[in-house]
């Protein structure tokens, strides 16, 4: 009898608190040295990937001159969404080898697609983590235009 009323107690308390404005997953975003992240954000896309396929293309345009050859490379994974409102259920991960600087991530509601853009030498890091670990991808959008997204693993114990 006393372990049910501290039970309900426990509960009771617990459903007194606020609620976090904290995004899920809070603890992978980096510190906020410029307050970018100062305000709850307008958009949270929270995904746990279960399938992936690499993508290597091949391209030539031929109606230019020179004639550019590209081979665009990336990983297309799917999943299912982890948070209330959330609609994501694909996420395409671009490679790029040659810009100074990379595009922004980019959610479309249209198709429920998230395009992230990261470096070409970060290919591999990506696929060693789609491989041995359990992978999130997260993309957080705040009102004053501030854009976060990432791939991150579940917190692991080292051996």
């Amino acid at each position: 009898m006393r372990l049910l009323i501290r039970s309900l107690a426990a509960l009771l308390l617990a459903l007194s608190l606020p609620l976090s404005a904290a995004p899920m997953h809070s603890q992978f975003l980096p510190p906020d040295d410029l307050t970018v992240r100062d305000a709850e954000p307008e958009q949270q896309q929270l995904m746990q990937v279960t399938d992936y396929s690499v993508v290597v293309g091949a391209q030539r345009q031929s109606n230019q001159q020179p004639i550019p050859v590209t081979s665009p490379l990336l990983i297309r994974l799917k999943g299912k969404s982890l948070n209330k409102g959330a609609t994501i259920t694909q996420v395409l991960v671009n490679f790029d080898g040659e810009s100074k600087s990379l595009k922004k991530p980019i959610y479309d509601d249209k198709s429920k697609t998230l395009t992230l853009f990261y470096p070409q030498a970060q290919y591999r890091v990506i696929i060693d983590l789609l491989r041995n670990d359990t992978v999130y991808v997260q993309f957080l959008s705040y009102a004053n235009g501030h854009i976060w997204a990432d791939l991150h693993t579940g917190s692991t114990r080292s051996r």
